[in-house]
């Protein structure tokens, strides 16, 4: 019998327009996974069965009379805990709206209702986003659903573990410094943060105006593939949005990539990588190289400007918004994020500017040198083997921890600043089987270029399809 809650989304969906499963079945699955392995990742904030099964019947209803269906008709999803939906708990992970209610939805989540999809839960994630391991003081910490002890990434932690824990088909996640990206390698599935600006953030918890992204997490790249379809594109309620055309990006997955050449940087991706990350990026090229890619080994240029100006970037902005917070309740904050914040009050205003002024003359001086040689970059997406939330707890932790916790996001950061698009796709194992992530980085608004690789390199390998102990019953 076909365990409904492994099927991929994309498969769930087809199932469901197709007639050969049900929405209510499909709900039943998850949840039911849900209850076996959430006690072990801590995946959820909140839960919504009552409504989500009455959703589930009007899916099915919808398929019995034949009325249109979109292209995740009847799948039910959960999100990170910072998309807003009218009337809905949206905690931002945080003891400051551990009961707060918006009255808005956020765009994205609109554009799911609209192609049949729903939800049933709010998922953990770091406090107002703001670390890439998993720890929360409010919720409790996301552990990882291969070896429990070891961090989820973040801070889209409960989206990462909840997809690989196969209780949820598709999660939401946001990426300001790697947030979607690191729970996807961490996690061993499949994430894509956007070019920026590529999907609406209305409604969306902000953390870093010029950083925040928007992006889906999934099993699979054709998943990935399908939801951007769905939630990309310009949206009048978030002007900042772009207004490039979007396209089918799952019509772009062929599996050929015959001449597609990939540059694998000398510098920085590879600073300080463990053995073992190593190996397995260098594996996973060799699969792509037999489908006929051809591999380039290159310097990146102004990769110091792009750490220094991001750095500044972040702080300040996410500084500014939480400012009023900051002042008149600092203590609701965990010790880290007051710590992580603080120092961008003192960022003077020109270095802000400077900071933001040069992101575009950089962004062109890169791709003018680097995508001229190659089409795509791939590196490994975390450069070490996965810590342990204890190796990385900086709010207790020892002196030094603080290094080992910055350096999860190493990796994922320089894309934010570039506003580049970026997949995560699984791998490999390290040897405390925890999953291994290649990230696959390209020009602006790129998607389905990287989205076509991850793909291939999906068809040729099994990382993607493997289970967690959590989700085999």
């Amino acid at each position: 019998m076909t365990d409904l809650a492994a099927l991929s989304m994309t498969e769930a969906a087809d199932a469901v327009r197709a007639g050969t499963v049900t929405s209510v079945e499909l709900l039943e699955a998850c949840w039911s996974a849900m209850e076996a392995a959430n006690p072990v990742v801590n995946a959820t904030i909140w839960t919504d069965r009552e409504g989500a099964m009455a959703a589930a019947r009007a899916a099915d209803r919808a398929v019995g009379d034949k009325a249109p269906l979109g292209v995740l008709h009847g799948v039910p999803t959960m999100h990170k805990d910072m998309y807003y939906q009218a009337g809905k708990l949206s905690t931002c992970g945080s003891a400051l709206r551990r009961d707060w209610r918006p009255a808005i939805t956020a765009t994205v989540i609109e554009r799911l209702s609209e192609a049949g999809a729903y939800v049933f839960g709010g998922l953990n994630m770091a406090e107002f986003a703001q670390n890439p391991t998993g720890h929360n003081k409010t919720f409790g910490d996301c552990h990882n659903p291969w070896n429990p002890p070891y961090i989820t990434g973040g801070s889209s932690s409960g989206s990462g573990a909840s997809v690989a824990a196969r209780f949820n088909y598709m999660a939401l996640g946001s990426d300001t410094g790697g947030s979607i990206r690191l729970p996807a390698a961490a996690c061993g599935v499949t994430g894509i943060k956007p070019t920026q600006t590529r999907v609406s953030r209305y409604g969306v918890m902000p953390l870093s105006f010029s950083h925040d992204n928007v992006g889906p997490l999934t099993r699979t790249a054709r998943d990935c593939a399908r939801v951007m379809t769905v939630i990309a594109g310009h949206d009048p309620r978030d002007p900042t949005s772009a207004r490039e055309a979007v396209p089918d990006y799952e019509a772009f997955l062929s599996g050929d990539i015959r001449g597609v050449r990939i540059g694998v940087p000398d510098n920085v991706f590879f600073d300080g990588a463990d053995a073992p990350v190593v190996a397995a990026v260098e594996a996973a090229l060799e699969v792509l190289k037999a489908r006929g890619a051809i591999v380039v080994r290159l310097t990146l240029p102004l990769m110091d400007a792009v750490a220094a100006y991001g750095g500044i970037v972040s702080r300040v902005e996410a500084a500014a918004i939480h400012s009023e917070w900051m002042r008149n309740d600092a203590q609701a904050y965990g010790a880290h994020i007051s710590g992580r914040m603080y120092p961008g009050y003192a960022i003077p205003a020109p270095y802000y500017v400077e900071s933001l002024s040069r992101r575009g003359p950089i962004l062109k001086a890169f791709a003018a040198e680097v995508f001229a040689k190659v089409d795509v970059l791939v590196t490994p997406t975390i450069a070490t083997c996965l810590p342990t939330l204890a190796e990385t707890d900086i709010d207790h932790g020892p002196p030094g921890t603080e290094h080992r916790f910055m350096a999860v996001s190493a990796n994922t950061r320089p894309f934010n600043y570039l506003g580049l698009p970026a997949v995560s796709v699984p791998c490999g194992f390290d040897p405390n089987g925890c999953p291994i992530g290649l990230q696959i980085a390209g020009r602006p608004f790129a998607e389905a270029r990287i989205l076509k690789i991850a793909d291939a390199y999906q068809r040729d390998t099994d990382f993607h399809a493997r289970r967690p102990p959590v989700a085999k019953g």
